[in-house]
């Protein structure tokens, strides 16, 4: 691709050896006001066509999270997108991404492809896991997978996980020995009282509902 065409958008804590040489960088933080500043300045020249998304060291996963939740809510998912993650993370494990200087090399010579986008009631993407969890203890509670129930009762958790292809996303009961995973379009848990834990950031405030689910439009991803 043409330097015109690209534009990086990275955590101020990312390492300057994973973005690529020769490109026009916004450096941000994990933070709503900060990252919509920096995708309006790189989307603001119709020429660019991809974003390179370099993460930092801490949460990586919940940086990137945060630029595509972003994106799509400026209605720009026509827009391709190169994560660029430091170590293997669950989001690389989901959708078969290298990581540290292979995946820097992949962010601008890689193909992107269209996979589905799961986000949340609040408007925030998954991209690796979330957990819905009990305020104190064990979840009490109903959990569906489309219309498949999952729990009706106690267990640990609920965990949840986009995939790579339809319809979108998965989800299981968090017990000792690994439960089967659930596909569908949504996984939905309910309770008098739950906890989200999104790519590793915990909600600051329990709900009494919760629903990962795929979006109408799909986001290119660059992958290998």
């Amino acid at each position: 691709m043409r330097p015109a065409e690209v534009r990086v958008i990275a955590e101020t804590s990312a390492s300057g050896e994973l973005i690529p040489a020769g490109l026009e960088i916004m450096r941000t933080v994990r933070e709503r006001g900060p990252i919509i500043a920096a995708l309006n300045s790189a989307l603001s020249d119709p020429e660019v066509t991809r974003l390179i998304v370099v993460a930092g060291p801490e949460l990586p996963d919940a940086f990137c999270a945060a630029v595509i939740s972003r994106l799509m809510l400026l209605e720009r998912l026509d827009v391709e997108v190169a994560l660029v993650l430091p170590f293997p993370t669950p989001a690389s494990g989901v959708y078969g991404l290298p990581t540290g200087s292979a995946a820097a090399a992949l962010a601008t010579d890689g193909s992107a492809v269209e996979v589905p986008l799961i986000r949340d009631d609040m408007a925030i993407v998954l991209l690796g896991t979330a957990r819905q969890r009990g305020t104190d203890g064990d979840l009490d509670g109903e959990s569906y997978v489309d219309s498949t129930l999952l729990l009706r009762g106690k267990a640990k958790a609920v965990v949840v996980e986009p995939i790579a292809e339809m319809p979108g996303v998965r989800a299981r009961l968090d017990k000792r020995f690994r439960s089967r995973w659930h596909v569908g379009r949504a996984a939905q848990t309910g309770a008098r009282q739950l906890i989200v834990e999104r790519d590793g950031i915990t909600s600051p405030r329990p709900t009494k509902r919760s629903t990962f689910y795929r979006h109408q439009q799909n986001w290119h991803l660059v992958r290998p």
